[in-house]
Protein backbone atom coordinates (compact mmCIF):
# COMPACT_ATOMS: atom_id res chain seq x y z
CA UNK A 1 0.00 0.00 0.00
CA UNK A 2 1.33 3.41 -0.91
CA UNK A 3 1.27 6.34 1.42
CA UNK A 4 -1.18 9.11 0.50
CA UNK A 5 1.55 11.72 0.97
CA UNK A 6 3.76 13.05 -0.50
CA UNK A 7 1.87 13.43 -3.74
CA UNK A 8 3.27 15.33 -6.69
CA UNK A 9 1.78 18.81 -6.77
CA UNK A 10 -0.02 19.89 -9.91
CA UNK A 11 -0.69 23.46 -10.85
CA UNK A 12 -3.48 24.47 -13.17
CA UNK A 13 -2.04 27.37 -15.11
CA UNK A 14 -4.77 27.87 -17.71
CA UNK A 15 -4.04 28.17 -21.39
CA UNK A 16 -0.54 28.25 -22.80
CA UNK A 17 0.90 31.74 -23.17
CA UNK A 18 1.22 33.11 -26.70
CA UNK A 19 4.88 33.39 -27.72
CA UNK A 20 4.84 34.71 -31.29
CA UNK A 21 6.77 37.96 -31.81
CA UNK A 22 4.51 41.02 -32.03
CA UNK A 23 4.88 44.64 -33.07
CA UNK A 24 2.57 46.12 -30.43
CA UNK A 25 1.47 45.09 -26.95
CA UNK A 26 -1.82 46.77 -25.98
CA UNK A 27 -1.97 46.66 -22.18
CA UNK A 28 -4.47 47.61 -19.51
CA UNK A 29 -4.03 47.35 -15.75
CA UNK A 30 -7.50 45.81 -15.42
CA UNK A 31 -9.86 48.48 -16.73
CA UNK A 32 -11.72 48.32 -20.06
CA UNK A 33 -9.58 49.36 -23.02
CA UNK A 34 -10.63 52.63 -24.63
CA UNK A 35 -11.23 53.20 -28.32
CA UNK A 36 -8.39 55.74 -28.38
CA UNK A 37 -5.91 53.12 -27.16
CA UNK A 38 -7.19 50.55 -29.66
CA UNK A 39 -6.91 53.08 -32.47
CA UNK A 40 -3.36 54.00 -31.44
CA UNK A 41 -2.30 50.34 -31.22
CA UNK A 42 -3.83 49.61 -34.64
CA UNK A 43 -1.95 52.52 -36.23
CA UNK A 44 1.35 51.39 -34.68
CA UNK A 45 0.81 47.73 -35.62
CA UNK A 46 0.33 48.70 -39.27
CA UNK A 47 -1.26 45.35 -40.16
CA UNK A 48 1.24 43.23 -38.18
CA UNK A 49 0.49 41.01 -35.20
CA UNK A 50 -0.51 42.65 -31.91
CA UNK A 51 -1.00 41.33 -28.38
CA UNK A 52 -3.67 42.38 -25.88
CA UNK A 53 -2.83 42.02 -22.17
CA UNK A 54 -4.98 42.79 -19.15
CA UNK A 55 -4.18 42.35 -15.49
CA UNK A 56 -6.35 40.51 -12.97
CA UNK A 57 -4.93 41.87 -9.74
CA UNK A 58 -3.92 39.81 -6.71
CA UNK A 59 -4.63 41.87 -3.60
CA UNK A 60 -2.26 41.84 -0.64
CA UNK A 61 -0.11 39.04 0.67
CA UNK A 62 -0.53 36.34 3.26
CA UNK A 63 2.99 36.42 4.72
CA UNK A 64 4.31 34.48 1.72
CA UNK A 65 1.76 31.69 2.11
CA UNK A 66 -0.76 30.82 -0.59
CA UNK A 67 -4.18 32.25 0.19
CA UNK A 68 -7.01 31.76 -2.32
CA UNK A 69 -8.95 34.66 -0.81
CA UNK A 70 -6.46 37.13 -2.31
CA UNK A 71 -6.81 35.82 -5.87
CA UNK A 72 -9.29 37.31 -8.34
CA UNK A 73 -12.72 35.71 -8.33
CA UNK A 74 -14.18 33.81 -11.27
CA UNK A 75 -16.35 36.84 -12.11
CA UNK A 76 -13.30 39.14 -12.17
CA UNK A 77 -11.44 36.73 -14.46
CA UNK A 78 -14.44 36.54 -16.80
CA UNK A 79 -14.59 40.34 -16.91
CA UNK A 80 -10.92 40.46 -17.92
CA UNK A 81 -11.48 37.80 -20.61
CA UNK A 82 -14.37 39.88 -21.97
CA UNK A 83 -12.12 42.97 -22.08
CA UNK A 84 -9.48 41.02 -24.03
CA UNK A 85 -12.06 39.57 -26.43
CA UNK A 86 -13.57 42.99 -27.13
CA UNK A 87 -10.15 44.51 -27.80
CA UNK A 88 -9.18 41.65 -30.15
CA UNK A 89 -12.44 42.10 -32.07
CA UNK A 90 -11.91 45.87 -32.30
CA UNK A 91 -8.36 45.35 -33.61
CA UNK A 92 -9.70 42.78 -36.09
CA UNK A 93 -12.13 45.38 -37.47
CA UNK A 94 -9.07 47.55 -38.14
CA UNK A 95 -7.33 44.72 -40.05
CA UNK A 96 -4.87 43.90 -37.25
CA UNK A 97 -4.47 40.29 -36.23
CA UNK A 98 -4.21 39.98 -32.44
CA UNK A 99 -4.02 37.48 -29.63
CA UNK A 100 -4.49 38.09 -25.95
CA UNK A 101 -4.03 36.94 -22.42
CA UNK A 102 -5.11 37.72 -18.88
CA UNK A 103 -2.26 37.85 -16.36
CA UNK A 104 -2.88 37.30 -12.64
CA UNK A 105 -0.26 39.26 -10.71
CA UNK A 106 0.37 41.78 -7.95
CA UNK A 107 2.68 43.96 -10.05
CA UNK A 108 1.10 45.03 -13.36
CA UNK A 109 4.13 46.95 -14.65
CA UNK A 110 6.53 44.07 -14.13
CA UNK A 111 4.18 41.57 -15.81
CA UNK A 112 3.61 43.78 -18.87
CA UNK A 113 7.36 44.41 -19.16
CA UNK A 114 8.07 40.67 -19.05
CA UNK A 115 5.50 40.02 -21.80
CA UNK A 116 6.79 42.84 -24.02
CA UNK A 117 10.37 41.59 -23.70
CA UNK A 118 9.50 37.94 -24.33
CA UNK A 119 7.43 38.81 -27.39
CA UNK A 120 10.02 41.28 -28.76
CA UNK A 121 7.52 44.13 -29.03
CA UNK A 122 8.56 47.43 -30.57
CA UNK A 123 5.74 49.39 -28.90
CA UNK A 124 3.76 49.08 -25.69
CA UNK A 125 0.48 51.00 -25.65
CA UNK A 126 -0.68 51.40 -22.04
CA UNK A 127 -4.30 52.42 -21.50
CA UNK A 128 -4.53 54.09 -18.09
CA UNK A 129 -7.07 56.00 -16.07
CA UNK A 130 -6.19 59.06 -13.96
CA UNK A 131 -5.29 57.95 -10.41
CA UNK A 132 -5.07 59.78 -7.13
CA UNK A 133 -1.88 59.79 -5.11
CA UNK A 134 -3.13 57.31 -2.53
CA UNK A 135 -4.26 54.75 -5.12
CA UNK A 136 -0.96 55.10 -6.96
CA UNK A 137 0.90 54.55 -3.68
CA UNK A 138 -1.12 51.47 -2.75
CA UNK A 139 -1.40 49.80 -6.17
CA UNK A 140 1.74 51.13 -7.84
CA UNK A 141 2.13 53.02 -11.08
CA UNK A 142 2.38 50.65 -14.07
CA UNK A 143 3.60 53.45 -16.37
CA UNK A 144 6.58 54.14 -14.12
CA UNK A 145 7.47 50.45 -13.88
CA UNK A 146 7.20 50.11 -17.66
CA UNK A 147 9.47 53.09 -18.27
CA UNK A 148 12.16 51.55 -16.09
CA UNK A 149 11.69 47.98 -17.30
CA UNK A 150 11.56 48.66 -21.03
CA UNK A 151 14.41 51.18 -21.07
CA UNK A 152 15.67 51.14 -24.68
CA UNK A 153 13.96 47.92 -25.81
CA UNK A 154 10.54 49.30 -26.76
CA UNK A 155 8.71 52.59 -27.03
CA UNK A 156 6.07 53.23 -24.38
CA UNK A 157 2.93 55.02 -25.55
CA UNK A 158 0.57 56.07 -22.76
CA UNK A 159 -3.07 56.74 -23.61
CA UNK A 160 -4.97 58.31 -20.71
CA UNK A 161 -8.70 57.62 -20.87
CA UNK A 162 -11.27 59.87 -19.33
CA UNK A 163 -13.07 58.60 -16.27
CA UNK A 164 -16.84 58.47 -16.36
CA UNK A 165 -17.84 60.24 -13.15
CA UNK A 166 -21.56 59.71 -13.73
CA UNK A 167 -23.29 58.22 -10.75
CA UNK A 168 -26.50 56.22 -10.94
CA UNK A 169 -29.59 58.16 -10.00
CA UNK A 170 -31.14 57.42 -6.65
CA UNK A 171 -34.83 56.74 -6.61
Amino acid sequence: MTAPWPRPLRRARGDARPTAPVTVVLASPGSPISEAAIERAASLADGNLAAVVTIARVYGSAFGLPNPGLLPTRREREEQRAIVSAAIEALGRRDVEADGQVVVTRNAGRAITRIARSRAASYVVLDTRPQGRLRRLLEGDPARALRRGLAQRATLVIVTSEVDHARPERT
